[in-house]
């Protein structure tokens, strides 16, 4: 039976070349709102994080409606630390959106997420967008996303996918790149025309690929998945069974169906081949498990996730600020949000450390970890987090590490610093190529994953803001050697109390200071940098002494320069092995591990004895 009624489509690209805009239009022109209803931009990024950071984090389900056809849509990030979401979320498609911004072209992540769909033997439709953009080449754009087909081995039938050049944000589309559109009409009649339909038999045996999770307060574990084939009913009793795992099948029940439509999840009774499920009732259902009748409980083979690539620590918050500010701040409490975030996250991995209260964290990258750290402390929670580390593997009894493929857009100005840079990190450089005007260098490197850490901000500032840089996972290779990444040092408290101008005014020659006055601190907290290597012990809370001479007024004398403030990701880029960062829902706070002076000086004196 072929359920020439329904569409599946996932809409995959590189980061920030409009997949989130383009699907807004679609669900406006696609009838979900009414026509004077006022909505949001990017309506698909719900989650706060993903608002704030204009970008797209978790892959979403949607639906729209054209010429009696429903055409279920998901959102798929574009950063190659959630690339997990997108591999998953593939197999509940039949075909794909390519969308390639229409002057940068095929980039970094739209190599990644198009492999992995032409694995799956996805049909492409293939869409230009941005073609508004001053320097759009219409022209060139769809031949190299030809000449990426051809490099990914793409079959006869997917080198000849249809192109398409629209401008997501005014919700227009057209055959060809001289005329704009009128709509988005030929994009969804090319969807209908090409995307094959879903295929199965009804009266069959159920078979439910799991390839999201979802949780509610009420019902508790939500799976989503694809009907492959058979069918299922509300009340009905299922099988839940794993594929890689071989677990002994267990029963269960459907105790609430929902389809989507639109942003909505609606309630049905039934639903058959082909349909995009919400189901609960299956407590610990899982991504992976495949939802069968009790008759025939044969599972279905799950995407093979990308392995992670780098590793933090996570412990409880020891610091003398412990438990100030977060709800949730013991051991039992962190360990169950970890393994909690393991349901959901298929890229992540948590096991237990090398101390009682503390968890080893894997993730696809910094962002990919840092995320997760935001979410966290946003939910109440206090912990500490070392400096990442990335994974290294043994292969043929050689240590292996994980090489990045850099994909570099600068301004030529910047250009010869930033291969310098990048060169004394040990990247090996792959392409150099000015863009049509000259004005700007495009630049590739391979460089180990180890040796960007902490490069992004140096690159920004390096850059004036002006350069892009773009990285991926490419492979692992033999370790390249030992390399120095820190040059600077830190500016350490000395005593615990509350900074004062006079302090600061004092410390601030030693360095860049972190904090401004009247704030507290703790003895071993980081309170600022220090341009040379080594810490330096400070005192920002260094009271004036006051005499009939001297007045606590004169203080207003005192120029304080404005203390730089570290986001997250800036924080775990610049601590170093000995160093910790505290998050907290309201703070966060770079410490040493050891907060004591005399004990973390005889911890560095025999570690030095240690080496020799």
């Amino acid at each position: 039976m072929v359920r020439k009624d329904l569409r599946n489509i996932a809409i995959i690209a590189h980061v920030d070349h409009g997949k989130t805009t383009l699907v807004d239009e679609m669900l406006k022109q696609g009838g979900i709102f009414r026509e004077n209803q006022v909505t949001e931009d990017r309506v698909m990024d719900s989650n706060a994080l993903e608002r704030e950071r204009g970008i797209t984090i978790l892959a979403k389900n949607t639906a729209i409606h054209y010429e009696d056809v429903k055409i279920n849509v998901v959102d798929t990030p574009g950063h190659a630390d959630f690339g997990g979401e997108v591999e998953r979320i593939l197999k509940m498609v039949n075909g794909v959106i390519l969308l390639v911004d229409s002057a940068e072209g095929p980039m970094p992540q739209t190599r990644f997420v198009l492999q992995k769909a032409l694995e799956l033997n996805h049909r492409v439709i293939v869409v230009v967008n941005k073609i508004d953009k001053p320097d759009a080449r219409l022209d060139e754009v769809p031949d190299e996303v030809l000449e990426l087909l051809i490099d990914l081995d793409a079959n006869d039938e997917q080198l000849e996918s249809p192109v398409l050049f629209c401008s997501g944000r005014d919700g227009t589309a057209s055959l060809t790149p001289y005329e704009k559109g009128e709509d988005l009409q030929p994009l969804f009649r090319t969807i209908l025309d090409y995307i094959p339909a879903p295929e199965g038999e009804p009266e069959e045996e159920l078979q439910l690929l799991v390839s999201s999770i979802d949780y509610n307060e009420y019902v508790g574990r939500i799976g989503i998945g694809r009907i492959e084939r058979g069918t299922v009913k509300v009340n009905q009793e299922v099988c839940i069974t794993n594929y890689h795992t071989g677990a002994a099948p267990k029963k269960t029940r459907i105790v609430s169906l929902y389809q989507i439509d639109g942003l909505n999840r609606v309630p049905v009774e039934i639903a058959s081949v082909g349909d995009i499920v919400c189901f609960s009732g299956a407590e610990n259902i899982t991504i992976g498990d495949t939802v069968t009748s009790v008759l025939c409980p044969e599972p279905l083979e799950f995407v093979k996730v990308s392995e992670p690539t780098m590793e933090m620590t996570f412990s409880v918050n020891d610091s003398p600020f412990a438990g100030k500010e977060g709800k949730f701040v013991t051991t039992r409490q962190l360990r169950d949000r970890l393994y909690k975030e393991l349901q959901k996250d298929v890229s992540l991995r948590v096991e237990d450390g090398d101390t009682t209260d503390s968890f080893k964290v894997c993730g696809r990258g910094e962002m990919h970890l840092s995320i997760l750290i935001e979410n966290m402390r946003r939910e109440g929670y206090e912990m500490s987090c070392s400096t990442p580390k990335v994974l290294f593997k043994e292969i043929d009894g050689e240590r292996h590490e994980p090489i990045e493929l850099v994909y570099i857009d600068v301004p030529n100005e910047y250009s010869g610093s930033v291969i310098e840079e990048l060169s004394r990190r040990k990247g090996e450089l792959l392409a150099m190529n000015p863009n049509a005007a000259g004005t700007r260098m495009k630049i590739e490197y391979k460089i180990p994953t180890r040796c960007l850490l902490g490069y992004r901000s140096m690159f920004m500032t390096m850059t004036r803001g002006e350069g892009i840089m773009n990285t991926v996972f490419d492979s692992y290779e033999p370790f390249r050697g030992e390399i120095q990444l820190r040059f600077t040092g830190s500016l350490v408290a000395s005593d615990a109390g509350e900074t004062t101008s006079y302090g600061l005014y004092n410390t601030q020659e030693r360095g860049n200071m972190f904090l401004g006055p009247a704030t507290k601190v703790y003895e071993g907290q980081i309170v600022g940098m220090n341009p040379k290597q080594g810490d330096i012990v400070v005192n920002p809370c260094k009271q004036k002494h006051l005499t009939a001479i001297r007045s606590s007024g004169a203080d207003e004398k005192l120029i304080l320069v404005p203390p730089i403030i570290f986001s997250l990701e800036e924080a775990i880029e610049f601590i170093s092995d000995d160093e910790l960062i505290e998050v907290t829902p309201k703070s966060i706070r770079l410490r040493k591990r050891i907060l004591d002076k005399d004990a973390r000086l005889k911890a560095e004196a025999k570690a030095r004895r240690g080496q020799n």
